[in-house]
């Protein structure tokens, strides 16, 4: 088993030494031992930064990816709630994707005022819909 330094894996995974201390305080990483007074972590801590990096990424709060990677290193992975996040994501990807559309179209548009384009008025009735922008409006 390879053993790493605290500065190894911040540059093996990109995580700052400050952020994996912070981390370790949480209980999301633990070191396996000192080398003086630098921390020494096992290769099995890289995998645990990425799956942190993908939690945070979809959305998860830090004590809720502690719990999900449990305290023995095994993953704990609550299926229905991440179905239920990818499913948040999907919808949020859909209005990011409707929200791009419209302003290319904005960007292209040859008509001398968009409210009077027809292709703009549809993607507007489209982004009514689904309350695209994610304003205080927007609805689940």
């Amino acid at each position: 088993m390879k053993i790493l330094d605290i500065g190894e894996i911040a540059a093996q995974s990109g995580v700052p030494p400050s952020t994996l201390r912070y981390y370790e305080e949480q209980g999301l990483i633990a070191p396996i031992g000192r080398k003086g007074l630098r921390r020494q972590y096992g290769p099995q801590t890289l995998l645990r930064l990425t799956l942190i990096s993908m939690g945070k990424a979809a959305g998860f709060s830090l004590p809720e990816i502690a719990q999900m990677l449990g305290a023995d290193g095994r993953p704990d992975l609550p299926r229905d709630e991440l179905h239920a996040r990818a499913d948040d994501l999907g919808r949020q990807i859909r209005r990011l994707q409707l929200l791009q559309e419209t302003l290319r179209h904005v960007a292209d548009c040859p008509a001398p005022s968009h409210l009077d384009c027809p292709s703009f008025q549809k993607l507007m009735r489209q982004a009514e819909r689904t309350a695209a922008w994610g304003g205080k409006h927007a609805t689940r």
